[in-house]
């Protein structure tokens, strides 16, 4: 029987952007939410993954982004600042949107599955603030 499991994590960080017309062009901030989706078949402990488990596939990448700004690598503006001050920061290839992280988020859990794993679906829901969300999902 498919089964669907969940698990929300949450971090601080910062991010903009710069091409943006609105006010998220200036550096800004969120209390980031993502709930990670997992749905398969039950193994014979009746269970998708165990809790800890899936922990595992996204803690890392949680622990790098938390109290971090989030950069495009295009945006060398604060991207020098960042690193002049050696603050906190990690460098994507991509507009900072929640679309984006989302995407990002979902494709690491997908990389960290182990190749025994009975999902057939993964699906990130990150939210940006308690009323926006991203979400993003993957067949396997």
């Amino acid at each position: 029987m498919r089964t669907t499991i969940s698990k929300q994590f949450r971090w601080e960080m910062g991010h903009r952007l710069p091409m943006h017309k609105g006010l998220c062009r200036n550096i800004h901030g969120h209390s980031y939410e993502a709930h990670i989706v997992l749905r398969g078949e039950l193994d014979d402990q009746g269970m998708v993954m165990d809790y800890f488990d899936m922990k595992g596939l996204i803690q890392s990448k949680v622990d790098e982004l938390d109290h971090a700004f989030l950069c495009d690598a295009s945006d060398t503006v604060v991207l020098e600042f960042l690193r002049e001050h050696n603050l906190k920061h990690v460098i994507v290839d991509f507009p900072t949107t929640a679309e984006n992280i989302a995407s990002m988020l979902c494709k690491h859990v997908v990389s960290m599955l182990p190749s025994e794993h009975r999902l057939d679906m993964v699906k990130i829901r990150l939210f940006e603030t308690e009323k926006t969300y991203a979400e993003v999902e993957q067949h396997l």
